[in-house]
């Protein structure tokens, strides 16, 4: 089978290449399915250049989430047919025309679900969704983030609208508080001189209950800076690789709290009933067009060098996908 692999760690648009690979079999209680589209997320690539939570022996085929559709059932699987069409994200291998993932976290499609939104269903707006449950957000809260124009900024807007909590899009330039209009993402602010005024005006002096931070570094001390008491800065990621920079007095007099976010671990807390609670939240979302899935360009994995740098554009409309 065709696959995008790298067999050593480094940039990934140097690094992975096509090339053919053995079809994989399912083990006990697995699924193997045909890619229809595949994913790149950011995750994807810090693997890749292997500094992520998450270390692959060499050499590795690239990839979490796809879209595909039942191919074979391992020993042990009921409940799912072959040809069927599913969704699933945190499995390994995805940008290939075969994988295989655990039967129990494949999530089957309805036809009111496209492929392109499929390929991008679970990983990102599905994560702004727990993020959400995390935060323990109620309706009339406001929250603020930065590096909105993201794939996980744009969702997290857009779930936060649907359950009336209130969401500070932080973005670096001007240009982007029109792209975001075009989603229907309001409450967007560019981070030029002055920009914590501008957001005092959004809220009209509420207290913001919680930052979230994808960009570490000094980013992460402006959001507590704007956070009320009695909040809670969330780390979702670092874009710079730089430690958080954050104000001990902002820590202290806010009585502020610093905590992680990680998927995989929340997901656990939630549960199987909380899982299916939010997966079936966000399919209706999604099939209502509360929530937008755009597209930036689809690639074939003989063009993985062309997607990895379109991926990493900055001002890119919605999510690169691979097609085998």
């Amino acid at each position: 089978m065709r696959s995008a692999i790298h067999s050593t760690f480094g940039e990934p648009a140097d690094v992975l290449t096509a090339a053919d690979s053995p079809i994989p079999e399912p083990a006990e209680g697995q699924v193997r399915i045909r890619t229809i589209l595949s994913s790149i997320h950011n995750h994807d690539l810090v693997t890749v250049r292997g500094v992520y939570g998450y270390k692959p022996e060499l050499p590795a085929i690239g990839g979490t989430e796809a879209v595909g559709t039942v191919d074979a059932v391992g020993p042990g699987v009921t409940g799912l047919t072959i040809g069927q069409r599913i969704a699933v994200a945190g499995v390994h291998g995805t940008w290939a025309e075969y994988f295989v993932a655990p039967a129990h976290s494949v999530v089957p499609l309805p036809d009111a679900i496209s492929d392109e939104q499929g390929a991008q269903l679970i990983a990102m707006p599905f994560s702004s969704l727990t993020l959400l449950e995390f935060l323990k957000l109620e309706k009339g809260d406001w929250i603020i983030l930065n590096a909105a124009n993201g794939a996980v900024g744009k969702a997290v807007s857009m779930l936060g609208a649907a359950r009336d909590i209130n969401v500070i899009s932080l973005v670096r330039r001007e240009e982007t508080i029109a792209e975001l209009a075009e989603l229907g993402i309001t409450n967007v602010v560019a981070s030029t001189e002055g920009w914590q005024d501008r957001v005092r005006a959004l809220t009209g002096g509420a207290s913001i209950r919680a930052g979230v931070d994808s960009i570490g570094g000094k980013a992460s001390g402006e959001l507590l800076g704007v956070l009320g008491d009695d909040s809670v800065l969330v780390s979702f990621g670092s874009m710079t690789g730089e430690p958080m920079i954050v104000d001990a007095g902002d820590l202290i007099y806010k009585q502020a709290v610093v905590k992680g976010y990680w998927a995989s671990k929340v997901a656990v807390a939630l549960g199987p009933e909380g899982m299916a609670r939010l997966i079936a939240e966000l399919m209706g979302l999604v099939i209502q067009g509360a929530v937008k899935l755009p597209v930036e360009g689809i690639y074939s994995f003989d063009q993985i060098g062309d997607a990895v740098r379109a991926s990493l554009a900055p001002g890119k409309a919605g999510k690169v996908l691979l097609r085998p």
